[in-house]
């Protein structure tokens, strides 16, 4: 384990190098676990591990393979603890690097397991049929984006659940304490990536858990569908606008290195999307006609798009599509009513000059 007070430079060092960074005691009695996510780009979760009284609480968990809960087992032996102490763990949402090892955690430690409400309704157990009903839901929507059959079909990342009528143990909403002794940690609701997508705020350390909300050097994936907010994309920017509001803090991410600067890594993250706007508006207007997946292939990824997998590739045009309903909510951009939908310019002069 590496005790350090640099802001962030094992870590950076790590994701320059391509590999995993170390267990650090950034506080006293503060740890960050990285948790590997195979044959994923991002490469691990940072999970980040408090003392408490009686043993230690958690922000996320990692994903649900035996190579990440073996990796968050002997991190938390760095740390000079036993996974068994592990009392609470607070989830800052259900996408499978998060929470995906929640379940067997709770079996193994009996710890309680925290959410926003918003993620915690998701956990319901399902029926076959109800299974096969979301499968549907999805490849219809994509479908009406105009995905090719290989991106619709492509295969989900299934959402992990409790046993058949168990949920969260505690329930967070905006501005709850979490009842850690020792520690001042406050859920900020942060939607947008997820509908319940919570950081957590520590004014009295300095610290804020941004969860996926701000990353250091990407935007997180902000997706239209079947199960996410109806306007995702705008409720992201209301979000970050809020954090702009919050103390300067240290931010520590679930991915990637800490940093300091919330405020300016939002407005960063604002002027990107406003960015992204402009160039999806600007294609529909040399394209008009087109489906949100011929816009995406003709605006700019941080990678060629025909080299992606067609799961990112359905990523990159459920995104497409929630900066296609932020336009149209601003009069811009209007669709038709076919399946495909295909978008044009409301009226030829609204860009402004």
């Amino acid at each position: 384990m590496i005790v350090t007070d640099d802001l962030g430079i094992l870590q950076r060092e790590a994701w320059a190098a391509g590999t995993l960074p170390p267990v650090e005691q950034i506080r006293p009695g503060l740890w960050s676990i990285p948790v590997p996510m195979p044959r994923n780009p991002l490469r691990y979760v940072l999970v980040y591990a408090f003392a408490i009284d009686d043993g230690l609480a958690l922000i996320d968990v990692g994903m649900d393979t035996e190579e990440s809960w073996n990796a968050l087992v002997d991190g938390i032996a760095d740390t000079g603890h036993h996974i068994s102490d592990v009392r609470y763990a607070a989830i800052t949402h259900l996408h499978p690097d998060h929470f995906g090892l929640a379940p067997r955690l709770r079996e193994t430690t009996g710890a309680a397991i925290a959410m926003h409400a918003a993620e915690a309704v998701a956990l319901g157990h399902q029926t076959p049929a109800d299974v096969d009903a979301d499968v549907e839901a999805w490849r219809v929507d994509l479908v009406g984006l105009g995905a090719p059959p290989e991106v619709v079909e492509a295969e989900r990342f299934a959402l992990v659940r409790f046993a058949p009528g168990e949920s969260a143990d505690v329930v967070l909403n905006h501005g709850t304490t979490l009842d850690l002794p020792g520690w001042n940690l406050e859920a900020v609701w942060t939607p947008g990536h997820t509908p319940g997508h919570l950081a957590f705020l520590d004014r009295d350390h300095d610290l804020l858990f941004s969860g996926d909300h701000m990353l250091p050097r990407i935007s997180p994936n902000i997706s239209s569908g079947p199960d996410e907010l109806p306007d995702p994309l705008h409720r992201y920017l209301l979000s970050l606008h809020a954090t702009t509001r919050l103390p300067d803090c240290e931010v520590l991410p679930a991915h990637e290195y800490r940093f300091r600067g919330a405020g300016e890594r939002a407005r960063q993250l604002m002027a990107h999307h406003d960015a992204r706007l402009t160039e999806i508006r600007d294609t529909v207007e040399a394209r008009p006609e087109s489906t949100a997946w011929e816009i995406t292939v003709a605006v700019t990824w941080s990678r060629p798009i025909d080299t992606l997998s067609p799961r990112l590739q359905r990523l990159a045009v459920r995104e497409t599509q929630a900066h296609l309903i932020v336009l149209a909510d601003r009069g811009e951009i209007r669709s038709d009513s076919g399946i495909p939908a295909r978008w044009s310019l409301t009226r030829t002069d609204t860009k402004e000059k």
